[in-house]
Order: C-alpha cells, then structure tokens, then sequence
C-alpha cells in the first residue's frame, strides 16, 4: 500500500514518482535549452507584419537644434574580428564577456587592448576613425557552431551569421548643438541581463527592411522574401562633461527625453546610432550570444563603444551636426 502511493502508472508501468520527476525536469530543461527569448517561442519571435508598434516619430526641433547626419563606413567585419571579450567591463579577461562579440572600426580590441594599443591600431573605418564598435553575434541555431578565439560558449551554439550590412551614424539633438565627443569615451547600450533584472536599460529594436520606420519590436521579427532583418542599436548621447568613464560605465552619459531634451548639468554630444542587418535566417532558427540565464532572449540585445577619433575629428563630426549638413565619409 505505501509503495502503491509513491508510483503512477504510465502506458500501463508503474514508475516510482522520483522518476517521472526526474524524466520532466530534463524535458523542462531541454525547452529551456532551445527556447530563444523567454517563456516560449511564440514569444520569441513575431512576425514584422503582425507588429503593430511604430517606431517613435522624430520630436519637434528647436531654434538650436542641430539637425546634420555624419555616417561613416566601417565595414561590415569581413576580418572576422570577433571574441568572447568585454574590454570595457571585464577588462583584461579574456572570454570575459562569455558570449561572442562582432567589431567594426578598431581592429585590435581585445581583453589586454588599452587606450594606446587602440590609438595605434588599424581599422576599417574609411575615414580614419579608430573607434571600437562592438555587440554580440547573431546565429543560425539550426547549423553546426562556428569556433571564435576566446569562445567559452556558455549555451551559445550555431553558425555564426555575418552581417550583410552595418550603418555607423551620428545625429544631433533636436533642441540644442552638440559638443563634440572626448576621446576615448566609452558608451553602453542595451541591457545584457533584461530578461532577468526587469529590463530597466533594455533598448532592443529589431525590426526588417522595408519596415523599420514603421515597425519597430522587441521580440525576433520574421522578415519577408527580400527584407533584411535589423537591430538597431541607439547610444545615449547627454554627457556630464566631466569623465570618459564611470563605475558601472553609465552614469557619465545619459539619454534625452522623449523631446530630446538632456537632463540638467549634462551636454549634448553626437547621438551614435548602429544598425546592423542579417539576410533572414529561417523562421525561429537563430538566437542572439547570451548570458546563460538570459535564454537568448531578444531583450538582451546591446552593444559597447570607444571613442578613438582625434580631437580634430570629433570636431568635424560636431560641426556637420552643429551646420545642418548631411556628411557621408565613404571610401
């Protein structure tokens, strides 16, 4: 009788109770495994056309506004400029950051790099720039791994998918001129653990070609035939004035408000705007380098910055903002 109450039957066996606990918690980690963005794939993934949120329309400028546009181009990292490094925040830690990192622009940023080594590296930007522009990869889950020195893993599998294109821009500030970037300012975007400390920093915008000022999502978009799918990465760009860094690596610079208004005692700087797009992998088969407990989740998509332009070059990209002028620096 007391062995009876401890045993259920399933297809006509009976199974001690401790077993069937067992055999679900490893289904239950096996969905979690495979689960990119949280509780379930249909909250992973949506469908562009089914997004109804529209991307924030441009605030009303100002008198002072500063409405130029700088882009540059900086490639699209067919260096294969990749590693699981975070020199911003885990500085001198190879694999620090645990998920695999894209780059454009410096070419030698890795976990040792300094602010010298930087200044004396190469780069891919065109017009010169040696700033580090990085975010963790995309992958293709449904195909083999693809092998990234440095590379601890951590859940992180499947074929690394390059980038078909990478857009570097900066903006101005609808209210008021820019002061130009100092060197060797280091910028934080997104939040890389949203989907467990509630998302405060969280700034994912996916979204498709074709769709972009008219869809914008936190989830993984499936994009339709001839549209590439895009993340676009939005820096805060209201500086203190004062460091080029901070502990915790936010509370130097700030992001405006809705009207593009920065926040008291801080100073308009370029606004740095990053969209990176992907040829569409197929429908729920590709997940973002993540924390292990973040599940690959969309909301984690983030991305880091150092500033390496000259002085003379930072003012060049001020004064384009500052005059209304449109700047393409393309090779």
């Amino acid at each position: 009788m007391h062995q009876d109450r401890h045993r259920h039957r399933l297809g006509g066996a009976a199974f001690p109770v401790g077993v069937l606990l067992c055999l679900a918690l490893g289904l239950s980690l096996l969905v979690v495994r495979f689960r990119p963005g949280g509780p379930g794939p249909a909250d992973g993934f949506v469908d562009i056309t089914a997004v109804t949120a529209a991307a924030p329309a441009p605030p009303a400028t100002g008198p002072d506004a500063s409405t130029g546009s700088y882009a540059e181009d900086c490639g699209r990292n067919r260096e294969g400029h990749r590693n699981a490094d975070n020199v911003v925040v885990s500085p001198g830690t190879v694999g620090g950051a645990h998920h695999v990192h894209d780059y454009v622009g410096n070419l030698s940023t890795d976990a040792d790099s300094t602010d010298d080594s930087l200044a004396a590296a190469a780069t891919t930007c065109t017009d010169g720039d040696r700033s580090s522009y990085y975010w963790p990869v995309l992958r293709r889950t449904d195909r083999a791994g693809t092998a990234v020195p440095s590379d601890d893993p951590h859940g992180n599998t499947g074929e690394i998918l390059a980038p078909e294109t990478v857009t570097v821009e900066y903006l101005g500030n609808p209210w008021s001129k820019v002061v130009p970037m100092p060197r060797f300012l280091r910028l934080l975007e997104g939040d890389p653990t949203a989907a467990t400390d509630g998302g405060a920093e969280a700034g994912a915008q996916w979204s498709c070609t074709g769709f972009a000022g008219r869809a914008t999502t936190d989830r993984y978009p499936l994009c339709p035939a001839g549209s590439l799918l895009t993340r676009t990465l939005d820096f805060p760009s209201c500086w203190d004035g004062r460091g080029t860094d901070s502990p915790g690596h936010r509370s130097h610079v700030r992001f405006p408000s809705a009207s593009g208004v920065c926040p008291h005692d801080t100073f308009p700087i370029p606004h740095l705007r990053v969209t990176v797009g992907y040829r569409p992998p197929p429908p729920g088969a590709f997940a973002l380098d993540a924390f292990p407990e973040q599940h690959h989740s969309p909301l984690t998509d983030h991305a880091v910055f150092i500033g390496l332009m000259t002085d003379r070059q930072a003012a060049g990209v001020a004064a384009c903002l500052n005059e209304n002028r449109t700047c393409r620096e393309f090779g």
